[in-house]
């Protein structure tokens, strides 16, 4: 699938084009999407969160006409297991972080060759923040830098605090029934983080106290329709979605839970860049602002968003653009 983007007109951007397109990554089909006004521009390849959440079919009602598209070339990649790129015969022994890491390699390499860009840039949300921090560590060469969105950094103590601001929450409402839910999970023992929590209780309790966004009832409108509307996606595309949020969570969870950054990724070659909201209670302001603060890279900014909690790509549009763009002009004059 080829065509035109359009401006906020309604009218097609001359040299502009959206494409869907699958090529074999891993040893398997994958699909993604690749957007852009000029294909000339600096290329962006994003990695999705979730695990196993591809983040454009949510996005239409958060395209300004400011909007990155109109300064870089954006790859939404679905990664294995998730969206376009899910399948039932997917071999489980597959879903490793070391695999993901050769995936996101092999699809920055395509994008490099594809757009004759000798670098590219590396985005990460959520889940795929921790995916970028393991792929520059290991690929530098390939990147002219990283910009982690609401940035993995030590998930069990994000998780904790998140416990705790749920708790209080529930105890300030005197919400005795999500007290009792909550309580039944003790947050010190070596096994607190599990998916029964977080796709459970820790969920449900952040939708109805709204800590997942600033505005998570009017978002969760918006993204719903987003995604129903989404015309890049075939109804059975959309079907898989869903199964592919609850197959890669499941596979990859255990994984990130089990990996603190701050221990084992600390050192790295390429300048990085966290755009962070203050509200995000599902990877931690504060643990993100700490792990910041410890590692060493040729360049580093934080960028704090006071009117976003974990999507500040949606919640705050227009900053967001603006940030992104001071970054790639930052690299330029380096």
């Amino acid at each position: 699938m080829f065509k035109s983007l359009k401006d906020k007109n309604g009218k097609e951007i001359v040299g502009s084009f959206f494409e869907k397109t699958f090529i074999d990554v891993g040893g398997i089909r994958q699909g993604f999407f690749i957007q852009a006004e000029n294909p000339e521009n600096p290329v962006i390849l994003f990695l999705h969160g979730g695990p196993g959440n591809p983040i454009l079919p949510l996005l239409t009602s958060f395209e300004l006409p400011e909007r990155l598209e109109k300064y870089f070339t954006l790859c939404y990649w679905d990664q294995r297991g998730a969206g376009m790129s899910f399948s039932k015969s997917i071999d489980l022994e597959t879903m490793t972080v070391d695999q993901m890491l050769e995936d996101t390699r092999q699809m920055t390499e395509y994008l490099q060759k594809r757009f004759n860009q000798e670098k590219i840039y590396l985005m990460g949300h959520s889940w795929g923040s921790f995916l970028g921090i393991k792929t520059i560590a290991k690929y530098p060469e390939n990147y002219l830098g990283y910009i982690g969105i609401g940035q993995v950094a030590n998930q069990v103590e994000s998780e904790k605090l998140t416990y705790d601001h749920i708790l209080q929450h529930a105890i300030k409402k005197g919400d005795r029934s999500a007290i009792k839910k909550i309580s039944k999970f003790e947050k010190d023992v070596r096994d607190f983080v599990k998916l029964e929590y977080i796709l459970g209780v820790r969920a449900r309790l952040m939708n109805k106290y709204n800590l997942g966004a600033k505005d998570i009832k009017i978002m969760s409108l918006r993204v719903l329709k987003d995604f129903l509307f989404f015309k890049g996606y075939t109804f059975s595309e959309k079907i898989n979605y869903s199964k592919g949020a609850l197959f890669s969570i499941k596979h990859l969870w255990e994984k990130v839970i089990k990996d603190n950054l701050f221990e084992t990724s600390k050192i790295f070659k390429v300048p990085i860049y966290f755009i962070q909201g203050k509200y995000d209670y599902q990877t931690s302001y504060t643990v993100a602002y700490e792990y910041f603060d410890i590692i060493e890279a040729p360049k580093k900014e934080f960028y704090a968003f006071d009117n976003s909690a974990h999507f500040p790509m949606m919640e705050e549009r227009e900053k967001f653009v603006e940030i992104v763009r001071k970054i790639a002009n930052d690299a330029i004059e380096n």
